[in-house]
Formats: C-alpha cells, structure tokens, sequence
C-alpha cells in the first residue's frame, strides 16, 4: 500500500527538522577548538587569519593552527548565519571549547587581539627604539638599522631621524612589522607639522617646518606645566629675532647622549657640541626630542611678551623676566637660596 501524500509530508518533514537540529548543533553546540590552549592551559586559543582570506582559505588557515572543521560545514555555517563575507582578519584568541557559531560570529565582528605602542612628548629617539625593539608583538625588520637606513625605509629625507614620529598611541595586530608603526608615526607628524606650518606669522624668524619641528622639540623639553608652553615658545623666539644664543640645557644634555648620568655639570655647558646653544647661536641641528602637537602650536603662536629670560620656581612653573637684572632676583628667589648647586632651569 502506498503511503499517504500526508503521511510524505510529514516524513520530509521530519527528515528536514532533523537535519536541522543537526545543523544547528554542529553550528551552536558543537565545540571545535580544543580544550588545552596553544596560549596557557585554561585559557584562550590563538589563531591567525590573514588578509584577504576568502572563506576556504580561512578554513584551511582554521585547521593548520588546531581548528578541525571541514570546508564544507565552515561554508554552511557561515552563509547560515550571514558572515560568509564579513568575516575579518587579524589575530583571535578563541575560548576553549569554542562552537563554530562562536567563532565565525567573533571572526565577523572583528574581535580580534590588538596590541599598542605608546609614543610619549619628549620621548627622544633613543627611547622610542628601544621601545620598539623590545616589543614582543612586532616583527623587528628595523632593529639594528642606521638613522639613515631608517629614514630610507620610511621614505624620508632629513638630517636625522629625531623628533619625526607623533607622539600617540599606535594600535595594531600582532606581528605587524615595526616599519609600519615609524611609516604611521612619521606620517602623522609630517601631516601636524604641516597643518601647523600653515598657520605661521610672516613676523616668525623660523624659515621650514624642520625648524618648526627643532623649536617645538626645546618648548617640549623646556615645559614643566603646559600653561607656560606660550611663554616658553615666546623666549626663544625673542631669543632669536634678537641674534640671542637659546642657552636652553636640555639640548646640552641631548648632545651628551644616551650617557648622560641626569647630572648637568659646569663642565658640560663649556663643552663644544652642534647641540649646546650656550656656545652656538641659532638652532641645533636636529630636534631633540618628539614634540607634542601642543607644543608645535605653541611655537607658531607664541605669548605676546618680551621675555627673553626663565627660571623655573620649583613648583613646575616657571618665573619670566624682560632684563637680565629681573632674571638675576628671580633665580637669586628661586633657586639659588633653596639650593645653591642647582643651577638648572636658569636660562
């Protein structure tokens, strides 16, 4: 006897509610990463997809690193739940245990690892390459490279290489090269220095941004609270329109190097070097630090003062004055009878 049209209906349907619940069970409940962690036992696991990963290479990219799932499911999971072309790369730390739902879903959403690195104001270059080397996400192709080779690599051409990279928090994937965090940093600095640039007085007696960039570096180095920062940038500036030396210490102290001990000495200040403006006139030749975008606006629109002197009062501010006389009460109120050795921030 023949079965009843109704009694077909019901066995497909049964047959497709049941492949259903299988479907979803694989998709949902089914856990395909491991329970042991390639990371830490208990933890999450890590993989890593690379860019333009369409989804069969994704599934490949899945199972070399301890994802078993086939091709096929994969596909059928992902164009289930409406991800099969949303799905992101970058670096993932998957939950043990993890369904093939979860993952496609976290893939897709973009829930991926990201690391950083802190370029802070007045960091010099030094710091920030031994920042940069010793991080452990990033793949170091600059390590052990000149400032010359540096800069070739970037696509820059200037004296050095301080000063070139803004200061701000560079987010990326892990094992991205160290190349691409300096190319984004100097990118950024090139694109504020320019803006900046743009908005100079025909009255400043800077001729390039470089010099922009070499003056902010001093503000930057010279500001213990940023409320002088207008006041800082105003001395140097009459400083230079008068054909006045800077005589500012921290281009001292760049000149000496890496080994300097945080002791300015007499001695130090007497010492020749491009870097020390008690000797030199005019501007060193490179910057001496990463200036702040403050700071770089600072330069270009200093306070309207003739202050040509500054002693710090030891609270973090400092103390401005017109004459020499002025500025000799002040250090003699400031410094020199609290501590009479402490000669620094007397410029």
């Amino acid at each position: 006897m023949k079965p009843s049209k109704n009694g077909s209906w019901k066995f497909y349907a049964l047959i497709f509610i049941t492949l259903a619940l299988l479907l979803y069970a694989a998709i949902f409940l089914w856990p395909v990463v491991p329970a042991i962690s390639n990371i830490d036992k208990g933890s999450a696991y890590k993989v890593k997809i690379t860019p333009q990963s369409g989804l069969s290479a994704i599934t490949a990219q899945l199972s070399e690193q301890g994802i078993s799932t086939n091709v096929v499911s994969f596909q059928v999971a992902a164009r289930a739940l409406f991800v099969s072309s949303k799905l992101k790369p970058g670096t993932y730390l998957l939950a043990p245990r993890a369904s093939l739902a979860n993952i496609l879903l976290q893939i897709a959403r973009g829930d991926r690892v990201r690391e950083s690195v802190a370029i802070i104001p007045g960091m010099t270059i030094w710091q920030l390459r031994s920042l940069i080397d010793k991080h452990p996400a990033l793949i170091h192709q600059t390590k052990g490279m000149s400032s010359k080779e540096l800069l070739q690599t970037i696509g820059l051409t200037y004296p050095g290489d301080e000063g070139l990279f803004y200061p701000d928090t560079y987010i990326f994937d892990p094992d991205d090269s160290d190349t691409s965090i300096y190319r984004r940093a100097s990118q950024a600095m090139q694109k504020q220095l320019t803006a900046t640039w743009e908005q100079r007085d025909s009255a400043t007696p800077l001729k390039t941004p470089y010099e922009l960039l070499i003056l902010a570096s001093i503000v930057e180095k010279e500001t213990g609270r940023s409320s002088d920062r207008s006041m800082v940038s105003a001395v140097f500036i009459n400083r230079l329109n008068l054909n006045m030396p800077l005589q500012t210490d921290p281009t001292v102290i760049y000149g000496i190097g890496p080994k300097f001990d945080g002791n300015l000495r007499k001695t130090d200040l007497r010492r020749d070097s491009p870097y020390n403006t008690y000797m030199h006139k005019g501007l060193p030749p490179t910057p001496i630090a990463m200036p702040s975008k403050e700071s770089l606006l600072a330069v270009m629109h200093p306070a309207k003062s003739d202050a040509v002197f500054f002693v710090a009062r030891g609270d973090g501010t400092s103390h401005f004055s017109k004459t020499l006389k002025e500025h000799e009460s002040a250090v003699d109120q400031f410094q020199r009878k609290r501590n009479p050795s402490n000669q620094s921030k007397s410029q």
